[in-house]
């Protein structure tokens, strides 16, 4: 068995994974924002009572982290979690290894074992909706290093809308579902929704700025294949399209890579950082 936590502000997700990725075993646990550091402990000794014991455990988290020494450096939404030695407090827990990385960095190793990456020794994959983030695999091993980030805060637009983290024009002021909704508020839309907006051009709007950080890291990293999660997959293949022509557009100039192609992963969403979890430990093994 592989055994995949995914850590969020206020809740504890935990599983047990075979080694086709089927769920096996789920359980969670929630606790306060607000909560000190055994309050974090005791959500996570309730959520990890694995009924069996995993080869080791795999741990995607919320915020930034220190994959080499798995402690998580800061959520902005739980103070406690600073600093917080998440690998040492789930291993004294479970009694097994523990491997930590960011959670959407780990989702490109959840497509790899267990997706549309199986095979491939680099490609991207990309979060959607109301979080953004991309994973990326190159030449066979995550890209993380240390201080590095999931692109949602890349600038796109030097004089755009003023981001969350403070900064003007951030990928995801533009490329997230508040920004959708807030859109069709401001142009009278009732449709708030990727589904409920078919056809409408702001869906294809929506497509473009996806598409804007996607380029970027074409660009620069040339990963061929992008795998889509999340609130993508509600757009059905003429949203996925939009993205991939706009993607093929931007970047036709470098003829010596391979085409960028989009695909959407339509695993559940619940599943997609456990199954990046079990992959960690599957990579480690």
């Amino acid at each position: 068995m592989l055994g995949a936590v995914e850590l969020l502000p206020g809740r504890v997700r935990a599983a047990l994974l075979d080694l086709a990725g089927g769920v096996r075993w789920r359980a969670e646990a929630t606790y306060a924002r607000t909560a000190a550091p055994a309050g974090i402990a005791a959500a996570l000794a309730e959520a990890t009572r694995f009924p069996t014991a995993p080869a080791a455990i795999g741990v995607a988290s919320a915020g930034l982290v220190d994959a080499g020494s798995g402690t998580i450096i800061e959520v902005h939404e739980v103070p406690a979690l600073h600093g917080y030695p998440i690998a040492e407090v789930l291993g004294g827990l479970a009694g097994v290894p523990v491997h930590v990385e960011h959670r959407a960095r780990l989702q490109v190793l959840g497509d790899r074992w267990f997706g549309p990456g199986q095979g491939r020794s680099t490609f991207a994959s990309v979060s959607t909706g109301e979080v953004l983030g991309v994973g990326l695999l190159f030449d066979g091993e995550v890209l993380a290093p240390p201080g590095g980030r999931s692109g949602a805060h890349m600038t796109v637009a030097a004089s755009g809308r003023e981001c969350t983290c403070g900064a003007r024009g951030c990928w995801k002021t533009v490329a997230t579902t508040p920004w959708l909704r807030g859109e069709a508020q401001r142009r009278g839309l009732a449709a708030r929704t990727v589904r409920e907006l078919a056809g409408d051009p702001l869906l294809d709007e929506y497509a473009g700025n996806i598409a804007l950080g996607l380029v970027n890291i074409q660009q620069l990293f040339a990963p061929g294949l992008f795998v889509l999660h999340g609130e993508a997959a509600e757009g059905g293949d003429p949203f996925r399209a939009r993205i991939e022509q706009r993607l093929r557009e931007d970047s036709s100039w470098a003829t010596g890579a391979e085409p960028p192609r989009v695909v959407v992963n339509e695993s559940p969403a619940d599943d997609v950082a456990l199954l990046g979890g079990a992959g960690l430990v599957l990579s480690k093994l």
